[in-house]
């Protein structure tokens, strides 16, 4: 399996930096968080960035996956809004979400994550998976053009909390091939009332990108392995019993103030835990 480290767990380095650590500490890919502190999406001169970054990728023989999570991109005020259900605002997500998308095709990266953000307050349900829907298929035409494929992933709290749902919303969509799921495992086992295990089957035939971390039941909080309740070997298992090869990419926001060290225990402890 091939195993990554978010850049959002590396918030006090700079982009190279981040690559350099990650690629000497044996990581095979990297989940590139878009925000203002790494790669901005909305940086005047972003396609040199872009470029940039490709080379250095690829001298690293570094994979990489988009990631949109930043939650305060769009809104210094507000975490993950405007949403794509957004009475006003939707159109900056759309924007975003495009911007990501041609981002991913320049850098070779196979899909692009995202997530729902909380439904608007007082917004009746239907309205809000319409809205959903809706945002989703605009994002989606910008993705056939490019050949990205899109990660939806369930975020506890949000609109979208569980695989179930991302699927409810795949098949409102026409069930397409390029909307797939990011699986978060310390998510899974956060919220989902289904075993963490049934979560991972459950999410496995439509799975593009994999996220992970420790956690404990009802509390959001991305933990260091070994310090929350997961029992790791059986979902590496799984996940690899399914064919998954990765990326499997470490998830802890946290760590900025200690990232080396952070990544270096990570994987040390999946490389233990990952099944011969």
């Amino acid at each position: 399996m091939r195993f990554g480290f978010g850049t959002n767990g590396f918030a006090h380095h700079r982009l190279d930096d981040v690559l350099t650590v990650l690629a000497d500490l044996g990581y095979d890919s990297v989940g590139l968080t878009l925000d203002h502190g790494h790669l901005d999406p909305f940086a005047a001169d972003l396609p040199r960035q872009v470029g940039h970054l490709a080379r250095r990728l690829d001298r690293l023989g570094l994979a990489v996956m988009v990631e949109t999570g930043s939650p305060y991109l769009l809104d210094p005020w507000h975490k993950h809004t405007p949403t794509l259900m957004s009475a006003q605002g939707a159109e900056r997500r759309v924007d975003l979400l495009a911007r990501a998308v041609r981002v991913a095709a320049d850098l070779g990266a196979p899909a692009v994550h995202l997530c729902s953000g909380p439904a608007p307050e007082g917004m009746p349900e239907e309205e809000a998976w319409k809205r959903l829907a809706a945002g989703c298929e605009e994002v989606l035409g910008i993705a056939r053009e490019h050949g990205v494929a899109l990660g939806f992933e369930p975020e506890p709290y949000m609109f979208v909390d569980t695989v179930q749902r991302v699927l409810d919303l795949r098949q409102r969509l026409g069930d397409p091939d390029l909307f797939g799921i990011t699986l978060d495992i310390g998510h899974a086992h956060c919220v989902e009332e289904l075993p963490l295990l049934d979560c991972v089957g459950l999410a496995v035939p439509h799975l593009v990108n994999v996220q992970i971390e420790d956690m404990k039941r009802g509390v959001h909080e991305h933990l260091e392995f070994g310090t929350g309740e997961i029992d790791f070997p059986p979902v590496l298992a799984a996940l690899k019993a399914s064919g998954c090869q990765g990326p499997v990419s470490v998830e802890i926001q946290g760590a900025s103030l200690n990232a080396p060290e952070v990544a270096h225990r990570s994987l040390e402890f999946l490389k233990a835990a990952e099944p011969f």
